[in-house]
């Protein structure tokens, strides 16, 4: 390996080892739903993002608060030696996709069927750090 090329490597590394993402695959919710509760959270600390989705009554909230705790997870086995607290830890980026679907037929009047298209997403979480040079939108 160059010296260029490593020194690029490392650059890289020490640009990610500031962040610490985490995804969720084909979670059977419909991407319109699971959007409304990652709007909530979208740019906010993770303290107050977690008693967003604590205290929120739908579904969807349940399951980014379990992805959320395992992106603050990650971090912490990336970032050993720093602590959680002073990191001032936000989510950075929180993006929604849209997964498989399942088509069904339901029966419909009159010899028909209708469509039932059953929805799912991928939701990825990206946490970032405040650290000198970068201030959230908080």
């Amino acid at each position: 390996m160059g010296v260029r090329k490593r020194e690029r490597a490392e650059q890289i590394k020490e640009a990610n080892r500031h962040i610490a993402f985490a995804k969720l695959n084909n979670c059977p919710t419909s991407p319109r739903k699971m959007r409304i509760v990652a709007d909530l959270v979208r740019g906010k600390k993770v303290e107050l993002a977690l008693n967003i989705l604590k205290f929120n009554s739908k579904e969807a909230s349940r399951k980014l608060e379990k992805l959320l705790l395992s992106a603050i997870n990650n971090w912490q086995q990336k970032n050993s030696e720093e602590n959680l607290e002073e990191a001032g830890l936000f989510v950075k980026e929180i993006r929604v996709d849209g997964g498989t679907m399942l088509k069904r037929l339901r029966p419909a009047p009159q010899g028909r069927a209708h469509r039932i298209r059953k929805r799912s997403n991928h939701v990825t979480i990206v946490l970032g750090a405040i650290n000198n040079n970068t201030q959230s939108n908080q």
